[in-house]
């Protein structure tokens, strides 16, 4: 009897921690709730970002052999090699020679034409789709597209410059044609971001310069272009990367020629390793091509502090 009475005495309190037992797990549920809905981004970015990333550093300091498989223990001598081949260096050469003739003049483009539609034009909303089309369009196809006009026999360019002009079999000529491809495929993309940052510029601001005096081009350089400047930034740092990373009209209209003259590094790893099955060395450029594109992007950030203008 006595027994009895004494497990009724202790039931509630067994009731009482089972209670806080419940609780204490729901408070760790509820905590963990958000990060479970990152896990299937999470495993995303693992299997296609981080791991590919990690396996490519391990992979610059081996050897391959023509199956891609790892032989013998390289060490640093894959990057040691790279900077005494001219080959390389080369590609490091025509890739900022690239970057830079083709990101300043598709943002100059985008922005003449932004401006242009901002203001009031008849059929604005018909020139903008026709200046953002290229965005629907590869670059592979527009390589192809642009190779016929480029046809020194029955090219269009040629017969409207009424030249004869060798597009693809020089050097100057090939790099010069590539340029032309990716500065027309940048520019549209750069068109649709400084439209969008220009309609976010307060009229009110143009409307007071203008009763002011200020003429259109004092509205410009004292308010437009620094309402501008964020959009202009990310503007740039995505053009600089997109220039680094330019494969495809490369790959269909050049191959990295004439004579190494569009070489650029993206194409380089690609022929050292599906070419030559240099696999280790292909992975080294990779990384070198990472490091080259962060530390500019951390300049460019670093020199945005002083220079963009937040509204």
């Amino acid at each position: 009897m006595e027994k009895a009475l004494e497990q009724l005495e202790e039931a509630p309190k067994q009731l009482h921690v089972t209670r806080a037992q419940i609780v204490e797990r729901k408070k760790k549920l509820n905590f963990l709730e958000p990060y479970m809905y990152l896990v299937p981004c999470l495993i995303i970015f693992i299997g296609f970002t981080y791991f590919p990333f990690f396996k490519t550093i391990y992979m610059s300091l081996y050897n391959t052999n023509a199956q891609g498989e790892m032989s013998s223990f390289a060490g640093l001598s894959n990057y040691i090699d790279l900077f005494k081949s001219p080959s390389f260096l080369n590609s490091i050469f025509v890739t900022f020679k690239f970057v830079i003739l083709t990101t300043i003049p598709s943002i100059i483009i985008g922005l003449v034409l932004a401006l242009v539609i901002n203001n009031k034009l008849k059929f604005k909303g018909l020139f903008s789709t026709l200046y953002a089309m290229p965005m629907a369009v590869s670059s592979s196809s527009s390589a192809i597209i642009w190779m016929l006009l480029f046809n020194p026999a029955i090219g269009l360019v040629n017969f409207v410059l009424k030249r004869n002009i060798p597009w693809l079999a020089s050097p100057f000529w090939g790099f010069i044609a590539v340029a032309v491809v990716s500065i027309w495929i940048s520019s549209c993309m750069n068109f649709i971001f400084i439209t969008a940052g220009l309609k976010n510029i307060p009229k009110e601001l143009n409307e007071s310069a203008s009763i002011d005096g200020a003429n259109y081009l004092h509205r410009l350089k004292s308010i437009v272009l620094p309402c501008l400047s964020p959009t202009l930034f990310f503007v740039m740092v995505v053009n600089v990367i997109n220039g680094f990373q330019a494969f495809g009209e490369i790959n269909i209209m050049t191959q990295g020629g004439p004579a190494g003259a569009t070489n650029v590094l993206v194409y380089s790893i690609y022929r050292d390793a599906f070419f030559n099955s240099r696999f280790g060395s292909a992975s080294a450029e990779s990384i070198i091509l990472f490091i080259i594109i962060l530390s500019i992007t951390l300049v460019q950030f670093r020199y945005e502090k002083r220079k963009v203008f937040y509204q």
